[in-house]
């Protein structure tokens, strides 16, 4: 199968579980869960950069960047990467409030 976003032959799983979702699909979404919850690591920062323990600017601007990449990149392909662009919004998000609040 060609994948038209990549423009190169790439295998697929045809196996599926119970409910017909492939298991790589099932494994997409624990990472969009894993994602998630490391974004949700800056709430901590926000609320002592809000309390005037501020920390540095320097790692959330780096992860708004590619939070922001990342989720550009799954949404915009030919074939959307929902997992791919559903863990990568809360990080554009928490990440900018981080960056903002440390400023």
């Amino acid at each position: 199968m060609t994948d038209p976003a990549v423009g190169s032959s790439v295998a697929t799983d045809t196996r599926t579980l119970a409910e017909g979702r492939p298991p790589i699909a099932i494994i997409g979404w624990i990472a969009t869960a894993a994602s998630v919850s490391m974004f949700f690591a800056y709430i901590d920062q926000i609320a002592r950069n809000l309390e005037g323990t501020k920390g540095s600017a320097i790692q959330p601007a780096a992860a708004l960047v590619a939070a922001t990449l990342w989720a550009a990149y799954g949404a915009f392909r030919t074939r959307k990467d929902w997992p791919l662009v559903c863990a990568n919004v809360p990080g554009v998000i928490l990440a900018a409030v981080a960056m903002v609040t440390a400023l």
